[in-house]
């Protein structure tokens, strides 16, 4: 195999991981990250079942993942300062960003993780930290999962939801 070629095969796993990747595949989505005071901040936990337990022990189905993260706001950048992948048990299986990274109004950019990547197990999740410059509408994040078992061919998709806390401080660890 002559060595572009090889090259060329590597460069599509590149992408599914790290932020190379990311800017790479999603340059047009990307902007210069603000440099102004940010203002705003929040964090986002979206559910992704890279497996499901068909029965008990017995049967699992396995599925590909793809987060899309979107910029809901029509007029300005959202920056995403995590994107990070845990598994069932909470431990951290791959971190997507070394730095910040901009998305431009009405952007979008994916995370893919393949069907054979069962790291995440059923319980897998994502935790994304996002900021703004100024008040801007609120990120929206979902999982599509896709898969087959036998003759089946399954797909869903999982909401992010807003990571608030709540309670008194005095509950607060």
């Amino acid at each position: 195999m002559g060595l572009s070629l090889m090259l060329l095969l590597l460069v599509p796993t590149a992408m599914v991981h790290g932020q190379s990747g990311l800017t790479q595949s999603f340059a047009a989505s990307l902007t210069a990250v603000p440099t102004d005071p940010q203002t705003v901040a929040g964090s986002v936990y979206v559910p992704a079942y890279s497996s499901v337990a068909m029965t008990p022990g017995k049967m699992r189905a396995d599925f590909s993942v793809t987060l899309s993260l979107h910029n809901a706001s029509e007029s300005a950048p959202l920056i995403l300062k995590r994107i990070a992948y845990f598994d069932t048990s909470g431990v951290l299986v791959q971190s997507y960003l070394q730095e910040p990274i901009a998305l431009k109004p009405f952007a979008t950019i994916e995370i893919f993780i393949p069907t054979k990547d069962v790291r995440g197990g059923t319980g897998a999740n994502f935790v994304i930290d996002w900021a703004a410059t100024a008040p801007i509408a609120e990120p929206v994040a979902e999982a599509l999962m896709i898969g087959s078992l036998g003759s089946g061919h399954y797909a869903f998709v999982s909401q992010g939801r807003a990571v608030r806390v709540v309670g008194s401080k005095a509950h607060e660890p």
